[in-house]
């Protein structure tokens, strides 16, 4: 048994960790926040790190030191019934739901749509997307073989084609980035609002799903001991998260450079698409296209491994494996066929309500032993964060949400009672509201216990 991995298993794990992360939102999200930030694109960089970076290393940390077999262990700290619902929210959300379509997406948006007809898109989104998800069933049933695939293969093939484009995007700038106006949010809370972008990786998220693939390759590779296995998934971790740290600076640099020569894009895979045609013509939307599609089905296939594999567990009297597998991908394979503006609008409403629920899980497990991990603490802080939660998930849900439209009145009333609200962050004080109740009902027992 041994206490530690070596340098080149760090590596390996760090690569896998990395190539099941960064994917179709790593891409699209900091170029477009790039390009709306302008100068200001230190300050939301630096909270998009937050989110981006720092939260998917505290949610592998996390369950690396909370001994649990994977997410639903850790959620049923809350309750066995919340642990469900929160586990199957959260590999839904990351899953078949949105990330895993949006891959498809990405991939088709910016490398095929630019070149085809105008009326030729449904058909073409069908075609390419069938083929993305054939291609994302055949390595997700052989889940065995995914630290070969992902941390050998197809990351260090990924990072060549990304690297060419950034390299010639920096050394030959489309505009200056000072003289570039930030629009919107980023005018007066850049911070904020690149904190909330980096929701849309949805990598905190991702991190509390990815933690058990990263934990069991650890184990494999004669790591066992919880303190020792926590120390090198950190260490992992930080190789992985120092990587995807300089991508998205240097990504969101070249979406506020791009601002010199073309406007604000739609969404991120159009700016990306434009940003390859002006640095190499038709081969840009090629290099683009193997970029984005190798990026995007590396994540697809972690994803679909840890959705069969948690569904699995959660329902183990249910379809095996492989069964949930086809099932996702079919699923995936539908939802991809709304489009990508369709995929990033309904998700919204969703990581909003997510989102606080996984930080509170993520921060309660890390510092759990300063209250004996008591579950009356994990149980306050939940409920009063789900409240508040459900009130932004209200209030970002699309205008026209025909369903709840009538309780956004209420939403948008009770957030103005919320502080930090109008900046995203209405959960904040009553997760701590709930930490304070949680907290002194712990004290309570034990004074009365003596």
């Amino acid at each position: 048994m041994k206490r530690a991995l070596d340098r080149k298993e760090t590596v390996f794990v760090a690569s896998m960790l990395f190539g099941m992360f960064f994917g179709a939102g790593n891409l699209i999200f900091p170029v477009s926040m790039g390009q709306l930030a302008g100068r200001s694109m230190w300050q939301a960089a630096a909270g998009f790190l937050i989110t981006g970076v720092g939260l998917p290393l505290l949610g592998v940390a996390a369950l690396g030191v909370s001994r649990e077999d994977g997410l639903l262990g850790l959620s049923s700290r809350v309750g066995r019934r919340y642990g469900k619902f929160f586990t199957c929210a959260l590999y839904l959300t990351i899953g078949p739901f949105f990330a895993i379509p949006r891959c498809a997406t990405v991939s088709y948006t910016v490398g095929v749509e630019r070149v085809l007809p105008e009326g030729a898109h449904a058909a073409a989104l069908a075609v390419f997307s069938l083929l993305f998800f054939a291609a994302v069933l055949f390595f997700s049933l052989r889940p065995g073989e995914i630290l070969t695939w992902i941390g050998k293969v197809l990351n260090p093939l990924f990072l060549f084609f990304l690297g060419l484009l950034v390299i010639c995007a920096l050394l030959s700038p489309m505009g200056d980035i000072s003289e570039v106006a930030p629009e919107g949010a980023y005018v007066s809370d850049a911070f904020f609002k690149g904190f909330l972008e980096g929701y849309n990786t949805m990598d905190a998220l991702a991190g509390l799903a990815f933690g058990i693939i990263v934990v069991d390759v650890i184990k494999s590779l004669g790591v066992d001991k919880p303190g020792d296995m926590a120390r090198s998934t950190v260490k992992a971790g930080v190789f992985s998260s120092v990587l995807m740290a300089v991508i998205y600076i240097l990504v969101t640099a070249v979406g506020a450079q791009s601002r010199g020569m073309a406007a604000a894009a739609e969404n991120g895979g159009e700016a990306l698409a434009v940003i390859a045609s002006h640095y190499f013509g038709a081969a840009g939307a090629v290099i683009l296209a193997v970029t984005v599609t190798v990026a995007c089905l590396k994540t697809a296939v972690g994803l679909i491994t840890s959705c069969s594999e948690t569904f699995c567990d959660v329902f183990p009297k249910g379809p095996s494996y492989r069964v949930w597998a086809v099932l996702f991908s079919v699923f995936s394979f539908l939802v991809a066929n709304l489009g990508l503006n369709a995929i990033i609008s309904l998700s919204l409403p969703v990581l909003m309500f997510l989102y606080p629920l996984a930080i509170t899980l993520i921060l309660l497990t890390l510092f759990g032993r300063f209250f004996g991990n008591d579950r009356v603490v994990y149980c306050w802080v939940t409920i009063f964060t789900a409240v508040a939660a459900g009130v932004d998930f209200l209030n970002a849900l699309p205008e026209k949400t025909p369903v709840f439209f009538y309780l956004k009145g209420g939403a948008e009333t009770m957030a103005d009672f919320l502080p930090f609200s109008e900046i995203g962050f209405g959960w904040l004080c009553p997760a701590l509201l709930g930490l304070a109740i949680g907290s002194g009902h712990r004290f309570y027992k034990a004074a009365r216990s003596l």
